[in-house]
């Protein structure tokens, strides 16, 4: 299941959920294909006033960032390349579309690659059909 997290300041992210909700889910099936639309999770994280810093300073604004979470095997495909860079574009237009051009520069995507044997669903590791220990 493709994970997609954005973080943003609150009052920034107020009142675009719906529109990023769609965008984000869209930018996973633009590269993946229509199958993968059921399975996109979306979290959107609003960030309070003051707990957003740069520079040891709290921003009044900030650009979003993005992280999507995805099996680690992605990243040894032959098409590896080609895949991250459509997930990095589509992520960064999904959140221009919402937030305004302007951020463009400054969305940071990050894609993180998980070993399936290293995340569990239901009280079980995926992958290994046993029951994690201890």
């Amino acid at each position: 299941m493709p994970h997609v997290t954005l973080h943003a300041l609150e009052h920034q992210l107020a009142g675009r959920e719906p529109r990023l909700i769609e965008a984000l889910t869209g930018a996973v099936v633009a590269v993946y294909g229509e199958w993968a639309r059921p399975s996109v999770d979306v979290r959107l994280i609003g960030i309070p006033a003051g707990r957003w810093a740069r520079g040891g300073a709290a921003v009044a604004t900030a650009a979003p960032s993005v992280t999507f979470g995805m099996r680690e095997e992605v990243f040894t495909r032959e098409d590896a390349a080609v895949v991250v860079a459509r997930l990095v574009a589509a992520f960064t237009d999904a959140v221009t579309a919402v937030f305004g051009d302007e951020w463009r520069d400054d969305v940071l995507v990050e894609l993180v690659g998980r070993p399936i044997s290293r995340s569990g669903l239901g009280g079980r590791v995926i992958g290994d059909g046993r029951a994690p220990s201890g």
